[in-house]
């Protein structure tokens, strides 16, 4: 096989899962609807994922300078008050996000 169409059969292949896994969830709707895992998955799994990137992004950026990671958790503090009390997430991230900025500009 020359190596023209092994990179031909390759994209062609890739192609073709991309396709399928795009049209997976049209196809398996009804079924999804229906299966009790899939309610409780979408009920958990958005705030397990944002308190993943959350976590991930405070310890990546506390490591990014020395000293104690008191901006991060202030920041952190203060979105995690606004999100209980207005629960405003757009508010919330805006909030945080301005505050850290001013704290690491200090």
């Amino acid at each position: 096989m020359t190596d023209t169409a092994y990179v031909l059969i390759v994209i062609v292949l890739m192609g073709v899962v991309t396709a399928a896994l795009r049209a997976l969830p049209f196809v398996a709707g009804h079924w999804l609807r229906r299966h009790a895992v899939v309610h409780k998955l979408g009920d958990s799994l958005p705030l397990s994922i944002m308190v993943l990137l959350l976590v991930d992004t405070v310890a990546g950026q506390a490591r990014s300078h020395t000293g104690l990671p008191w901006q991060e958790l202030l920041a952190v503090a203060l979105v995690v008050t606004l999100q209980w009390r207005t629960r405003q997430t757009l508010l919330s991230i805006v909030t945080g996000t301005a505050l850290y900025m001013v704290l690491r500009a200090l």
